[in-house]
């Protein structure tokens, strides 16, 4: 689950120019610039912790000195009440920090809170996967948060994998003559085509394929498409999937099902930043 530095340091300085501007008039006017204060992280409601780095980054940009002591690590499960964190340093800086960071932490946690959601209830029968419907440029982080709620990345880009989709089958001709080209063009990478129908199904089984994306299909239907695919390719689900329906798509048979929901979808976990004066 490690999240390298340089991934988000960059984004952190942006995010911090568009939030302060000038700078942050309200601390500069009634708090001392020497005074020193901590801030902590609290668990509004029940959430799984990621982007803890990150939130830490933000006040270690205003104040190099800062000091972070960690009570609920990336991937922990909390309660409404639990401490997460608390950071110490400049009250400006904690002060002015503030926003930023929490919209990271909380960004990040409720993706994390979801796809744990998610994976307990597949109960280990069938993977969970994320997709790249990201938020531009947050891509890493997103994915990052998708992993610490125990979910699994799918493609992270375009050249990770390849996966034959409705418009490039229209554009190549169908099935037969989309699969073919991708095993010319490619370094040996799986296969991977969408499907609707089990005429779709049967056509991607014939032309090789390694994986079938199964796309809005009922569970009747996604039974009999893993019935026919046993042992040419494996079965991954995608669209119209709930949280709800985990369970019987578990049981499907099924190797994956990827959500976009989990990255487009998931709302902001609940965290405050509480300041106090040391």
């Amino acid at each position: 689950m490690m999240l390298s530095r340089t991934v988000y340091a960059g984004l952190v300085t942006m995010a911090l120019e568009e939030d302060m501007g000038r700078g942050d008039i309200t601390s500069q006017a009634i708090v001392d610039a020497a005074a020193r204060a901590r801030g902590v992280l609290l668990a509004k409601s029940a959430c799984v912790v990621a982007g803890l780095d990150v939130a830490f980054e933000t006040f270690r940009q205003l104040d190099a000195a800062v000091g972070l002591h960690v009570r609920r690590c990336d991937g922990s499960a909390c309660e409404a009440g639990d401490e997460i964190a608390e950071v110490v340093g400049t009250a400006r800086a904690l002060l002015a920090g503030e926003r930023t960071a929490l919209n990271f932490l909380q960004r990040l946690t409720g993706i994390a809170t979801l796809a744990r959601r998610f994976v307990e209830a597949a109960g280990g029968r069938i993977t969970i996967l994320d997709t790249r419907k990201t938020t531009p440029l947050f891509r890493a982080l997103e994915k990052y948060a998708v992993r610490t709620g125990g979910a699994t990345n799918h493609r992270m880009r375009l050249d990770d994998g390849v996966l034959v989709k409705d418009n490039h089958l229209r554009l190549a001709g169908g099935v037969r003559e989309a699969v073919a080209r991708a095993r010319a063009g490619n370094d040996g990478l799986p296969i991977e085509v969408e499907v609707e129908t089990l005429a779709d199904v049967d056509a991607a089984l014939e032309a090789g394929a390694d994986r079938l994306l199964v796309d809005n299909m009922n569970t009747a239907d996604i039974r009999e498409a893993v019935r026919r695919t046993r042992g040419r390719a494996t079965v991954e689900i995608s669209g119209g999937v709930t949280l709800a329906r985990i369970p019987e798509l578990a049981e499907t048979g099924a190797e994956f099902v990827s959500i976009g929901a989990l990255t487009h979808s998931a709302p902001s976990a609940d965290i405050s930043f509480e300041v106090y004066p040391v």
